[in-house]
């Protein structure tokens, strides 16, 4: 074991603890799976992370994801939260127009967007299809959803598998109150999305939960457009706080069916008293870029 440079992040969200926080090793040279694995359990976050040099000669740097449960080829908060660390760490990226990071579902492009401080990374290819009946009844039901709430309904691939629902309301997302072994047997992520009249949602966010309210009254420069929730019972997270995957998917999903404008944004978390804040768009090549702001709490070193 050594002292390895160790910073936590929390990530879609410009004030901390009000995010999803990260985990980063920034040196993982040297360890092996079963090393890398228990630190991601010990950590009990949704997601550590473990920078490597790239084998890639085009990528910047390389990264390994893992949750309390296992390795993910992609993530969205990870990619972000890695990608703030290494910059902040001194990362010099070979591009002056994107950092390229390099995973196990390919070489992902991240760009600092103008006039802010969040970075945004291209959401990978998506492949979606249509769920079976059987299996979008069963999920109804551990989540407690009658039919008539379920206006669509996606199986979403984009490295990560999630099973997307686009519900009828705000208030019926942040209603919801799974059954987490439930959905864990059925062995399905499910992510959940509706949208707001803008006037309603701060009233829905108040019901809610009033930590949460206080803080977006704090920010009045954000107001969502979507409300998400993310379930994922299968790999050890009942529910992520603030999910770049699973967002990336739905508005490759939703702009595409025209159940979203071509940029908006989403809350996601305020069911855990957070306060998530991610900003989605499709640019006019037809890629979808994922954004949102990281900051570090924690800055130090960890043995491993």
């Amino acid at each position: 074991m050594k002292q390895r440079a160790f910073k936590q992040v929390d990530v879609f969200t410009p004030t901390p603890y009000y995010g999803n926080p990260l985990a980063v090793v920034l040196d993982g040279s040297g360890l092996d799976d079963a090393a890398m694995q228990r630190f991601a359990k010990w950590t009990n976050l949704s997601e550590t992370t473990f920078l490597l040099p790239p084998t890639d000669a085009t990528a910047d740097y390389r990264v390994r994801i893992f949750t309390p449960g296992g390795e993910l080829p992609f993530a969205g908060h990870p990619t972000l939260g890695s990608c703030h660390s290494w910059l902040e760490a001194g990362g010099q990226p070979h591009s002056k127009d994107f950092i390229v990071q390099e995973c196990k579902v390919g070489l992902v492009k991240i760009r600092r967007e103008p006039g802010s401080q969040r970075l945004a990374f291209a959401a990978p290819a998506l492949k979606r299809s249509a769920p079976s009946p059987t299996v979008l009844a069963q999920v109804a039901t551990a989540l407690g959803l009658k039919a008539s709430q379920v206006l669509a309904a996606q199986c979403l691939d984009n490295g990560p598998l999630w099973l997307g629902l686009l519900l009828d309301s705000p208030e019926t997302v942040l209603s919801l109150a799974p059954d987490h072994r439930a959905l864990a047997k059925l062995g399905t992520k499910i992510g959940v999305v509706a949208r707001y009249p803008h006037e309603d949602a701060a009233p829905l966010i108040a019901r809610a939960n009033r930590e949460a309210r206080a803080f977006a009254a704090s920010q009045p420069s954000f107001a969502p457009d979507f409300e998400v929730r993310a379930f994922a019972s299968p790999i050890g997270v009942d529910e992520d706080p603030v999910t770049g995957s699973l967002n990336a998917s739905l508005a490759q999903w939703l702009i595409a069916e025209g159940h979203a404008p071509e940029r908006y944004t989403a809350s996601q978390g305020v069911c855990l008293g957070r306060a998530g804040q991610v900003h989605l768009g499709r640019d006019a090549a037809g890629q979808v870029w994922v954004g949102g702001e990281s900051v570090s709490c924690i800055d130090g070193s960890v043995t491993l």
